[in-house]
């Protein structure tokens, strides 16, 4: 009876244990991940197959022409964004939506809907649309399972492209990279007025973009008189040199040089090639000037 007991006991585990072993789904899993500026996009979804059935077709079992399609298999899928945002041009807050689409010939309508959590379509409310738009198909190299991409990607935008078979459908996104940015870097620097790394990636953005370099200015300076670092006496050179001011930016960019050489560090070392070069120019660039201005004071004697 105990051998009995015993191997019923084993048959049992065995099977529990297979049970728990993981097998290929049918439509697998896929995460995409992809940063726009400061702006995480994130797509969850179940990739089906086609396995030579007919898609995107009046009639058609895999989703079918004018019936709305959970964009996927399985539970619906899902599209996430940390920030605010366009799709297809229709603003839309930061969060997460169910991505649906009704498939047509001519225009697709892509949907972006409150409801995330949804076992496919079946639940699927229009009244809980928070955005829709209308986008007209193009060819793509064919695909035998169903896939999600975020490409081409730029600072502030980029394309939601939902491709099977030969088709493929891409959404246009778009966020406001340079005001998030600087509506973060205002609000870093007021938390933190004395904190020299704020400091000193606020002027230098405002560098990159060429706006508001007398702020950048002021910030680069107090930065410099709370610790004289290389990054901050050539991020103050280069706004100085943007400003016209060549002759002043010099001997800042040649100080840089040597707090870096002093104690180097990895910004120190990819940078002093560029910070050496960028020195001569600005040399060449200020030596007319400075000849020009000493003719006109020899001619004013």
């Amino acid at each position: 009876m105990k051998k009995y007991l015993l191997s019923m006991s084993l048959a049992a585990l065995l099977a529990t244990s297979a049970m728990a072993q993981r097998v290929p789904a049918p439509s697998p899993a896929a995460t995409v991940m992809q940063t726009v500026g400061v702006t995480d996009f994130t797509v969850k979804y179940s990739r089906p197959f086609l396995k030579g059935r007919k898609v995107f077709a009046d009639g058609s079992a895999l989703a079918p022409y004018d019936q709305i399609w959970r964009t996927g298999a399985n539970m619906a899928t899902v599209f996430e964004a940390s920030t605010e945002f366009t799709f297809g041009g229709k603003k839309v807050p930061a969060g997460k939506y169910a991505l649906f689409s009704i498939p047509n010939g001519a225009a697709w309508t892509v949907i972006l809907n409150k409801d995330y959590n949804q076992g496919g379509s079946d639940t699927y409310k229009e009244s809980e649309d928070v955005a829709r738009t209308m986008v007209v198909p193009t060819s793509s190299e064919f695909n035998e399972a169903f896939k999600i991409e975020i490409e081409p990607v730029t600072d502030s935008t980029a394309f939601l492209n939902l491709s099977w078979s030969s088709v493929n459908i891409p959404v246009p996104l778009a966020v406001n990279t340079e005001s998030l940015t600087m509506t973060a870097l205002n609000k870093a620097v007021a938390e933190k007025p004395e904190d020299v790394a704020t400091l000193q990636s606020t002027a230098a953005y405002m560098l990159s973009k060429g706006k508001d370099l007398q702020v950048a200015l002021s910030l680069a300076d107090k930065a410099i008189g709370l610790k004289e670092s290389f990054g901050a006496l050539w991020t103050k050179a280069q706004i100085l040199n943007k400003l016209g001011k060549t002759a002043e930016a010099i001997p800042v960019a040649q100080r840089a040089l040597t707090v870096g050489a002093a104690a180097p560090d990895g910004a120190y070392n990819f940078y002093k090639p560029q910070v050496e070069k960028a020195i001569a120019e600005m040399q060449a660039k200020a030596a007319p000037v400075k000849e020009a201005v000493s003719t006109v004071k020899k001619k004013k004697k």
